[in-house]
């Protein structure tokens, strides 16, 4: 069975796409620890992140440093924090998430809730500065 993230590129459920290349995807993550919290995840279906192939890898480091750069020149913050946990989803991924201090790349505090304009408006910000 596909995992929500196969969906999400797929289409077959939406999202809020701030970059995407024939192998890799960023979207905001709908739970978001802070405005512009990203999800990063290759189009091949692969449970664990260190079981992709070196190169699958290293493409995607490569992508979402370009997706980090661009939520960091969108969004207020120090740094972007990232961070590798897949326990939730069963496909590979990296959270980028913007940061001030340590204590903000924390997954067990209370998560945002934004409107569909506020999610929207902070893609396309976050898009604009991909380069």
């Amino acid at each position: 069975m596909a995992s929500i993230f196969s969906k999400i590129i797929s289409g077959e459920i939406p999202s809020y796409k701030v970059a995407e290349d024939e192998n890799y995807y960023a979207f905001l993550d709908i739970f978001p620890m802070a405005k512009g919290h990203t999800l990063v995840v290759p189009k091949m279906e692969v449970d664990y992140l260190f079981d992709l192939s070196p190169e699958v890898l290293a493409g995607m480091t490569l992508f979402a440093q370009k997706v980090a750069k661009g939520v960091k020149a969108a969004m207020p913050c120090s740094r972007v924090g990232v961070a590798v946990l897949g326990l939730e989803v069963p496909h590979a991924h990296i959270h980028l998430v913007p940061i001030n201090k340590e204590s903000d790349l924390d997954f067990r505090k209370e998560k945002l809730k934004l409107t569909n304009e506020e999610f929207t408006e902070i893609a396309k910000q976050i898009s604009e500065h991909i380069k």
